[in-house]
């Protein structure tokens, strides 16, 4: 007994080592990046920042906050994350239930063409050709429409729902409930972790998708935080001065860079807390006595 527990002992520390570890690899990365956004230009140039500043200053980030097509490619991803998320969950809710039901007709053929999707796409030139003709090019619905619902976290979602027991169902609809009622009233509280996963899942996927924009928006006025972020790392397009008037660096390029990768960072990693504790707890535990 003691041998076992000794070995439990030690795997234990074993595992918290390993894992704290790959933490540390993984974090380096965003480390680096945030020591450079705060790093002098000549520590950056000479090498000498790894994950903590070097020369410790914040003009990067006060001329980011004055580039005022920051602040509108950062209100514009805002808007298409929350309007597209909102617009993905209640889509993905809705499907999701209705073909969780087995007595709906032609659920399997439905199911078919859903996976089906999963496989086979139209393209991108039908896309954009499709997308002009509806007159959607150069609009927010462009970014949002065609992404509406995503195959895999519908399937997710139904799977989900399916895993609700039918008495619970059959209850509500004793008690007079509809499918509405059953679904706002049900479903849904029942399903907290799944929704909060799959809102994280879209609110992501919104807030780092630049591609769409690139292809269907000509708009500067339109252009979300990712493109904004692409312009200035890849093409150098920025407002920002990194000059003086008689033409001396005030600040690096590349601490420029770094300080707007951070401010596109910062808003997810702010999100990700409030849902995280749905992932590792499940509420509909004890919910059922059969």
């Amino acid at each position: 007994m003691r041998s076992a527990a000794l070995s439990d002992r030690i795997g234990h520390a074993a595992n918290l080592i390993l894992l704290a570890m790959m933490g540390l690899v993984a974090l380096f990365p965003f480390l680096h990046v945030l020591s450079q956004s705060l790093s002098s230009h000549t520590a950056i140039v000479s090498g000498r920042v790894t994950v903590y500043p070097v020369g410790l200053q914040l003009e990067a980030y006060h001329q980011l906050l004055q580039d005022r097509a920051f602040y509108r490619s950062f209100g514009v991803a805002i808007v298409r994350t929350v309007l597209g998320t909102a617009i993905n969950m209640t889509l993905t809710c809705l499907m999701a239930y209705s073909l969780s039901r087995k007595h709906l007709k032609g659920r399997g053929l439905i199911m078919n063409m859903v996976i089906f999707t999963m496989i086979f796409n139209g393209g991108m030139i039908p896309t954009f050709l499709l997308l002009k003709q509806l007159h959607l090019l150069d609009t927010l619905w462009s970014l949002i429409l065609p992404s509406a619902v995503s195959a895999f976290n519908l399937i997710l979602l139904k799977n989900f729902f399916q895993s609700i027991p039918e008495s619970l169902v059959e209850s509500a609809r004793i008690d007079g409930a509809g499918h509405g009622v059953i679904l706002w009233r049900l479903f849904i509280p029942l399903s907290l972790p799944a929704m909060a996963t799959l809102t994280l899942f879209y609110a992501v996927m919104h807030w780092n998708t630049y591609f769409d924009a690139v292809m269907y928006i000509n708009n500067p006025k339109l252009l979300p935080l990712q493109v904004y972020l692409r312009n200035v790392i890849v093409l150098n397009d920025s407002n920002m001065n990194v000059t003086d008037f008689s033409g001396a660096t005030l600040i690096s390029r590349e601490s420029l860079k770094a300080a707007t990768i951070i401010a596109s960072v910062v808003p997810m990693i702010a999100v990700y807390p409030f849902v995280q504790h749905y992932f590792v707890k499940g509420v509909m535990l004890g919910a059922v006595k059969e």
